[in-house]
């Protein structure tokens, strides 16, 4: 980028040079002719007038020379500290901004945005192509030649966007959601500094090719947003196509095993034993078919399962509960699970809900406390500040409406939170002991 810079200064400074020299190379041509004028008039002509005519000239010149000199020094000065600006551009921490990105497009597929992407650079392109990305509204001429200085224009202009096209190269690249502002700024800045630069030669880059790079510039975040999100549903439906098979799994082979005692229960019965022992089996065959049943009906709708409400005290305070769903015959080791050494203390069931169809239960749930959820921004994070009185009326009222519940809706009010009240009176003897 620097070697870029450095490169358009020395073109602009070119042009200054060039013209001190066609002024030199007029002097010289006047310097001829007065000598042949001398040589065919035999002295006519004034020397005296003649050598003060070029002292004259010469003096222009030297001073023009001076004031070049000056401009280098004071065009190097401006380098330097263009450098150290940049320099510190690149340093700084992008995270500092952290303001919300409100979308500018509204597409609902990732590919919708992929799509007008390609377009956004195709008119680049075309921009580029066309010479419209980046003009000079002066025509220069090098040696009298308009062809040579058209040549080193165009040199200059390329010069000039390779700089621009990298800075916003560098910005697209590292687009993200904590830093957008802080990339629209450093290809903002990038157009300025570089129409700045261009002024000696009344060159610029054209404010429709800075929008396009702008759009570029949106689009790619929110593109890259918009595949993590279609990923994300992704990996959640994968997961939940896993957790109806193993569901469908566990409902066979316990179909299978109520089956198998069934089976035995009639074949003890059928032995034709004491009444007692009849009446036994008789029992135990009704509890089998019952569950054989029950097992049959559940491989059948995989979607029910537990509405499971807890809360961990210790961890997160009062008021604050996890609303989630499992399908595990055994719905209490989800929640042991979710007890592991992620967290200081083990949650506490506040209740676990059967229901036919437990995530329609908990989307209602979850829909019912939207503006209630701890983490607004990930909606897998399904913890809520919110009473347990609430919940529960909230439970009540969605099952009388859709009758999703398999039996009756009971709470458990108060929090045990054991581990964490152990530890506070433990906390409490310990300070008591200190001297």
């Amino acid at each position: 980028m620097f070697f870029l810079l450095s490169l358009c200064l020395g073109t602009a400074l070119f042009f200054i040079y060039r013209s001190l020299q066609e002024s030199k190379r007029e002097s010289l041509i006047a310097q001829q002719r007065l000598k042949e004028a001398d040589l065919k008039y035999g002295g006519l002509l004034s020397k005296e007038d003649a050598t003060r005519e070029l002292d004259s000239k010469i003096e222009v010149l030297t001073e023009d020379l001076s004031q070049l000199d000056l401009d280098v020094d004071i065009r190097k000065q401006r380098i330097s500290e263009l450098e150290l600006r940049l320099k510190d551009l690149e340093e700084q921490d992008f995270l500092a901004d952290f303001s919300f990105y409100e979308s500018k497009y509204d597409f609902q597929q990732a590919q919708e945005y992929k799509q007008h992407l390609d377009d956004i650079r195709s008119q680049q392109k075309h921009m580029i192509k066309a010479g419209e990305a980046a003009i000079c509204n002066r025509e220069w001429t090098v040696d009298g030649d308009v062809k040579k200085g058209q040549k080193m224009t165009d040199g200059f202009l390329k010069l000039v966007l390779r700089a621009f096209n990298g800075e916003c190269d560098t910005a697209v690249a590292k687009v993200k959601y904590s830093n957008v502002k802080t990339m629209k700024n450093r290809v903002n800045k990038a157009y300025k500094s570089l129409n700045k630069l261009s002024e000696t030669t009344r060159c610029e880059i054209t404010p429709k090719y800075l929008e396009l790079k702008l759009q570029e510039l949106y689009l790619t975040y929110e593109y890259q947003e918009q595949k993590k999100c279609e990923a994300d549903e992704q990996r959640e439906l994968r997961e939940q196509r896993r957790e109806e098979e193993r569901e469908r799994k566990e409902a066979k082979k316990v179909a299978r095993e109520a089956e198998q005692e069934e089976q035995r229960s009639r074949e003890a019965l059928s032995e034709g034993r004491l009444r007692e022992e009849i009446e036994k089996l008789q029992y135990q065959l009704s509890n089998a078919t019952e569950k054989r049943e029950r097992a049959i009906s559940r491989s059948q709708i995989t979607k029910a399962g537990h509405v499971y409400i807890i809360s961990n005290v210790g961890s997160f305070g009062e008021d604050v509960y996890k609303i989630g769903m499992t399908r595990r015959e055994r719905p209490e080791e989800r929640v042991k699970e979710l007890g592991d050494a992620s967290v200081p203390f083990t949650f506490d069931i506040h209740a676990m809900v059967s229901c036919r169809n437990a995530p329609e239960m908990e989307s209602h749930l979850h829909r019912h406390f939207e503006t209630r959820r701890l983490n607004r921004v990930n909606s897998r994070k399904e913890f809520f500040r919110v009473s347990l009185m609430e919940i529960e009326q909230a439970v009540r009222a969605i099952d009388q409406e859709l009758r999703l519940c398999d039996s009756e809706v009971k709470f458990t009010k108060v929090a045990e939170a054991a581990e964490y009240r152990k530890s506070l009176a433990q906390e409490r003897l310990n300070r008591g002991s200190q001297p």
